[in-house]
C-alpha cells in the first residue's frame, strides 16, 4: 500500500502502486499520464513539463493518501 509519494518517484511506479491517484493528476492538467513516455518520468519532471509546482502536487497526493490510508 502506497503511503507517500516523493518528487523523484516515476509516474508509472506511482500509478502501478495506486491507480486512484490518477484523477488528482488529471485534475491539475496531467492528461498524458497514460502515454508511454510519462511512465518513465518522475513526478517532478512531469510537473515541470506542465508548469506545475512539484511540491504542491506531492502535497496534494500525500494528503489524499493520508486520508485514504489512515494509520
Amino acid at each position: 500500500m502506497l503511503r507517500e509519494v516523493t518528487k523523484d518517484m516515476l509516474i508509472g511506479e506511482i500509478l502501478k502502486e495506486d491507480a486512484t491517484i490518477a484523477p488528482i493528476m488529471m485534475a491539475v492538467g496531467m492528461h498524458c499520464i497514460g502515454c508511454p513516455a510519462s511512465q518513465g518520468e518522475s513526478l517532478e519532471e512531469a510537473a515541470s513539463v506542465h508548469g506545475l509546482d512539484a511540491q504542491d502536487l506531492v502535497d496534494k497526493i500525500n494528503e489524499f493518501l493520508k486520508k485514504k490510508n489512515p494509520v
